[in-house]
């Protein structure tokens, strides 16, 4: 790694942002480097300008990836470099908000038991059972299971904010088998080393696979899991700012994509016509 991106990754850190935004954005900044085949800081607005045409027009990336460059410049100008004035007054792309994929329980259900492996299977329970993050399941540690007052302990979550769910006690039995066969140290979900907690992409692979062990045709991921866990609750009548809560969402706007997805509440809302009688229905 450039001493400019070293720089760049020690702001990040200190600004806490999340260790996600960190790798894009470094990787970002080194492919902007490669491009140019010299370090960034010698550019000028034109040429920075010229790469954002460049990866719109001819690479014709993403919205999404356009988002991070943007993202990742403007840091990289702006506070690493302090030159505010390379970074060409771009607003972010608008993102389409698409409607998370959200699984029924019966698929979940299907889900869970096309897991084989007992390790790789908790953590799909935890991401469904408790709604958190990928990264956020694979740090725990044993120190943040409190059977005692029913809650998981997220540490570090998004934004560096810590927070509390509720355990449920299906969970925490599963957690106890688990510990039982493989007696973690101190990491919940240990890697290949006890020192170093298991890789996100593992999980990810199983999902996958035992999505399509399951003849599930709709595209799940690991975190189709948290998305169904919001939305069932939803379903139930939890209140929203309780389920902003849960998920560690700093805004309730965030949260709100939920009310689109709960089908179940749709199907429950009684049509006003209902109130008028059955006997407006008259047959020819």
């Amino acid at each position: 790694m450039s001493e400019l991106r070293r720089k760049m990754l020690a702001d990040l850190r200190i600004r806490n942002y999340a260790e996600r935004t960190q790798e894009i954005y470094i990787a970002r900044v080194a492919e902007a480097s490669r491009h140019f085949e010299r370090s960034l800081e010698d550019l000028g607005s034109e040429e920075v300008r010229g790469y954002l045409r460049y990866l719109k027009e001819e690479r014709r990336v993403s919205r999404s990836a356009f988002a991070q460059v943007v993202g990742a410049l403007r840091f990289l100008y702006r506070v690493t470099l302090d030159r505010p004035d390379l970074m060409p007054h771009l607003p972010y792309p608008r993102l389409k908000r698409r409607h998370p994929v959200v699984l029924s329980a019966r698929e979940v259900v299907q889900l869970l038991r096309a897991i084989g492996n007992l390790k790789h299977r908790t953590v799909a329970m935890v991401l469904y059972g408790a709604g958190l993050r990928i990264s956020e399941a694979l740090s725990l540690q044993l120190r943040d299971v409190d059977s005692t007052r029913m809650v998981l302990t997220v540490r570090h979550g998004k934004g560096d904010q810590d927070r509390q769910v509720a355990l449920s006690p299906v969970l925490l039995e599963a957690l106890r088998v688990y510990w039982r066969a493989y007696r973690p140290p101190s990491w919940l979900f240990p890697g290949q080393t006890v020192d170093h907690p298991l890789g996100p992409s593992t999980i990810q692979r199983a999902v996958k696979a035992a999505r399509i062990r399951a003849g599930i045709a709709k595209p799940a991921t690991a975190h189709t899991l948290r998305h169904s866990y919001a939305t069932h609750l939803m379903e139930a009548g939890t209140d929203l700012r309780v389920i902003q809560t849960l998920l560690g969402h700093r805004s309730l706007k965030t949260t709100a994509i939920y009310t689109h997805v709960a089908t179940e509440r749709v199907r429950a809302t009684r049509s006003p016509l209902d109130a008028l009688g059955p006997e407006l229905v008259i047959s020819e």
